[in-house]
């Protein structure tokens, strides 16, 4: 098995779903005892969120790179950014190393369209939802026409409960409520089924919390990097 290489902490308490997620699925796959090999640099959170809130994307692009240079040099055979919206330096990153990254988008964007689905609705940070990184990965490579909350209230909802909320490890019924609310107008707005774009978002919403098909960003990129593991 190939070892897989995470830049965590972004939050620590969606890398958590990741780190379980992987090694659920090896000792499904492989049975017994079986785990998934891993190496994991976990950064301090609140010093990401300063750099983002002052747009410094320069810097923050030098600190990603420099965390996936150190797992490639721990012998890492891949690499994943452990969040939605650090894959705004997605390119950089990728570039800066001679291992493969997986792209979070991409992981998902494959999941929808294998499904039969075209027009998602994508629930995320407002970086995510209001930026074209993202968007414009799955529009231009994989056909996709994707949505998100047209009301700027929802979209501020949606990045306020992520941050003030969940990556705190606060899970509140109503936010949920409030997430089913966004959900629904997006289905009555054309939408086929929902992205949980932002790594935390599982922790909250899952399928029986709507009649849209749901794809959760953090599960399908884990398993996207346990396929390459696993590949020969």
């Amino acid at each position: 098995m190939k070892t897989i290489g995470l830049i965590g902490g972004m939050s620590w308490e969606s890398t958590t779903t990741y780190y379980t997620r992987l090694n659920e699925e090896a000792r499904r796959r492989y049975g017994g005892l079986s785990s998934a090999e891993i190496l994991l640099r976990s950064v301090d959170f609140a010093r990401i969120v300063a750099i983002q809130k002052r747009g410094a994307w320069d810097e923050a692009a030098d600190e990603m790179i420099g965390l996936a240079r150190s797992l490639e040099r721990g012998g890492a055979d891949m690499v994943l950014i452990c969040t939605n919206t650090m894959h705004k330096l997605a390119d950089a990153v990728e570039a800066a190393i001679s291992v493969p990254l997986l792209h979070i988008a991409d992981a998902v964007s494959v999941a929808v369209k294998a499904g039969g689905f075209k027009r998602p609705l994508l629930l995320a940070t407002q970086y995510t939802m209001e930026q074209d990184f993202y968007l414009g990965r799955m529009r231009k490579r994989h056909g996709l026409s994707a949505l998100v909350p047209a009301s700027a209230d929802d979209r501020r909802l949606v990045h306020s409960v992520i941050f003030d909320e969940l990556c705190r490890g606060i899970v509140r019924d109503s936010a949920r409520a409030a997430f089913q609310a966004v959900m629904e107008t997006g289905r009555k707005a054309g939408a086929d089924c929902v992205i949980l774009g932002c790594t935390e978002i599982g922790l909250l919403i899952s399928q029986k919390d709507t009649d849209l098909p749901v794809f959760d960003s953090t599960v399908l990129h884990a398993d996207a990097a346990l396929d390459l593991a696993m590949a020969d």
